[in-house]
């Protein structure tokens, strides 16, 4: 187990910039698996092949969500059982999260594929589309299993201190996605069915390589599954389902925020769209420091050492907030070179450049949320960290932007946006200072192991 990190000793800001090192990595190639995939889509086979595929992803996302939900649910448990060096433990649990990940995986991919049609017509999908979205959605149900699997070797690696080996997998994946989907679109002439195989295909050797990896190095204590033992479920569920809700809210709240967007028309629209890609490739290094500070301060709260915990928030704050000035900066620079990536109508190019000049400055304070939930996630309070998200996205983000649109126009998007990014690190920073999160024993009842 070299490569497995123990976060309870040594140099913190050293563990943390070599542990999300590899994890920003993996994001990134993570977010140009979809761009890859809709790059070939779009031009073998065109605009409404693009919509079809476009339409199922968003479905695909919200079960993607629920996943990496339980997953952030898997890191908590397993990185305290690891910080406390209780191998039985972490034996156990892991079991647990196995048995329990494949038969939702298994009830997933069944419900999803029998109501597949169901699920695209609520989402108002066009008729001229339906057909090949729907078999897309099928296929994609059917290979449910490899998602699932190959997110958790990552989800329990990185638990355990390990986060450069879930980057081979992830690289694996991404490579066969672009090589495997041409041939499977164009060479043997499948169409949008070609596109979904592609992605079975990349996730199912990822996952199969992973499992074969990790058993043969023995890098994770894992069994023959056996059935788990009810208090095991029972502390699963009640840190997953939170946990799985608060991306449900989040992706919500996005929602709600595209509905004041499309009332200012096309450009306004079109420009949002792009600056929305970009901003989520921006805001990787937050995202992948909220996972890291997650592993390593899950593993001290294991053995209560709150100096070494508090230690993980300031350094992660501060490695955050230098991190995302910077991309903050560059981001005013070259704003504009970036939205004509994705589009040329000059109307909507200088709403996307005015948009992201105004809220890059702010992203700073949206990466101090990230660390300090990450912080509070580790401890087990999910229920507070969803909380806060419902704050962030239902009481500041959309009412902000709302109201901001309402006095200056299409320029207020950005202006309450960016507010709502200040006012909610606040209220991070208020709980993680004054909450309760440090008394949260989740292990309460197994204090005798």
């Amino acid at each position: 187990m070299r490569n497995q990190h123990d976060f309870t000793q040594g140099n913190i800001l050293r563990q943390l910039i070599v542990f999300s090192g590899p994890l920003m990595l993996t994001n990134l190639l993570q977010t140009s698996y979809q761009f890859a995939d809709s790059l070939w889509v779009g031009n073998l086979l065109g605009a409404s092949a693009l919509g079809a595929v476009a339409v199922s992803s968003t479905i695909i996302f919200t079960v993607l969500s629920f996943v990496i939900g339980l997953n952030n649910a898997a890191l908590t448990i397993l990185s305290q059982q690891k910080g406390r060096n209780n191998e039985a433990g972490l034996k156990k649990y892991l079991n647990a999260f196995v048995v329990i990940l494949t038969v939702m995986a298994l009830l997933l991919s069944t419900l999803g594929y029998t109501f597949a049609e169901q699920l695209l017509r609520l989402l108002g999908t066009p008729e001229t589309i339906l057909a090949a979205a729907k078999s897309y959605l099928q296929m994609n149900f059917l290979g449910i299993l490899f998602l699932f699997g190959y997110n958790f070797i990552s989800t329990v690696l990185r638990a355990l201190g390990d986060s450069k080996t879930p980057l081979r997998f992830v690289m694996i994946a991404v490579l066969l996605n672009i090589v495997v989907n041409p041939i499977f679109i164009a060479g043997f002439n499948l169409g949008i069915n070609g596109a979904a195989l592609a992605t079975i295909f990349a996730q199912g050797s990822a996952f199969l390589y992973g499992l074969i990896h990790v058993l043969s190095k023995k890098l994770a204590p894992f069994r023959v599954p056996t059935l788990p033992a009810k208090q095991e479920v029972g502390l699963i569920l009640h840190l997953g389902i939170p946990s799985g809700l608060q991306m449900a809210v989040i992706s919500a709240g996005s929602a709600a925020i595209m509905s004041v967007v499309t009332g200012f028309g096309g450009h306004v629209v079109a420009g949002f769209g792009a600056a929305q890609r970009l901003d989520s490739m921006l805001m990787l290094p937050a995202h992948a420091l909220g996972t890291s500070v997650n592993s390593m301060a899950g593993q001290n709260i294991g053995v209560r050492d709150w100096k070494r915990v508090k230690k993980i928030a300031t350094y992660g704050v501060l490695y955050n907030f230098s991190i995302m000035l910077l991309v903050g900066i560059l981001v005013v620079l070259f704003a504009e070179y970036g939205i004509k990536l994705f589009i040329n109508d000059s109307a909507a190019v200088a709403f996307g450049t005015e948009y992201l000049q105004i809220i890059a400055l702010c992203y700073p304070f949206l990466g101090i949320n990230f660390i300090l939930n990450g912080i509070v996630r580790a401890s087990g309070a999910m229920y507070q960290v969803l909380a806060l998200n419902i704050i962030s996205f239902w009481v500041l983000r959309f009412p902000l932007a709302e109201l901001f649109s309402g006095w200056f126009g299409d320029t207020g998007l950005a202006i309450g946006m960016g507010i709502s990014f200040l006012l909610s690190s606040f209220a991070a920073f208020m709980y993680y200072r004054f909450g309760r999160w440090r008394e949260k024993e989740i292990f309460a009842k197994h204090r005798g192991h």
